[in-house]
């Protein structure tokens, strides 16, 4: 009898440890969320992606010309991008997602390497190739977080997505004598920069 309250008690605790790891990692996930700005960006980003997203920031603020919207999306960005983080280094993505991610490192990289060739080789740049490659990136965070975060992530993720794979977007970020060119070179440096470190 006393065995079998031991093993009660064993099973309570496990359960109750369960709980408040997960009340933890919402707590986390939530403070995270909170606390989105570019200070908190910057401790949690390395300093080239960092840089990356400055330059985004300021492209997408001379695209949409509003200053507000712009923001908006690159702390859209910011928060997913650390909730992804958050949910990795915690462990909570079963087998079948960490096979999700191998995917999206892979079109990640093929993306990032699309992006600087096109800077880089003149006339070759085709924004439906950029957008698609852009939209198959978004529909594996989509599965990737399917399980974890709210609908008003997945709102995030779309927001963030359907603004760099405006094909709109994407021909003024590339056109070769418009206002976002040297934006576009700095965004590109560093890319190859994560490449080269095989951080993408």
């Amino acid at each position: 009898m006393e065995g079998e309250d031991g093993e009660a008690g064993a099973q309570r605790e496990g359960a109750t440890a369960a709980i408040s790891k997960n009340l933890a990692l919402q707590a986390q996930k939530k403070i995270l969320s909170k606390m989105a700005t570019k200070t908190m960006a910057n401790m949690l980003i390395d300093d080239t992606s960092s840089e990356i997203f400055d330059e985004l920031y300021k492209v997408t603020k001379e695209h949409t010309r509003n200053k507000k919207e712009a923001h908006k999306i690159m702390k859209d960005l910011i928060k997913v991008a650390i909730k992804i983080g958050i949910l990795y280094r915690n462990n909570q993505f079963n087998q079948e997602e960490l096979e999700i991610v191998d995917k999206f490192r892979k079109k990640l990289n093929q993306t990032a390497m699309t992006i600087v060739s096109f800077y880089e080789v003149e006339y070759t740049f085709d924004r439906n190739v950029l957008a698609e490659l852009l939209n198959e990136c978004k529909e594996l965070v989509h599965e990737l977080v399917g399980r974890h975060l709210t609908a008003r992530s997945h709102g995030r993720i779309n927001h963030v997505f359907n603004h760099f794979a405006d094909v709109e977007f994407l021909s003024a970020l590339y056109s070769l004598d418009g206002d976002c060119r040297p934006y576009l070179k700095k965004i590109c440096n560093g890319i190859n920069k994560l490449l080269d470190e095989k951080v993408l």
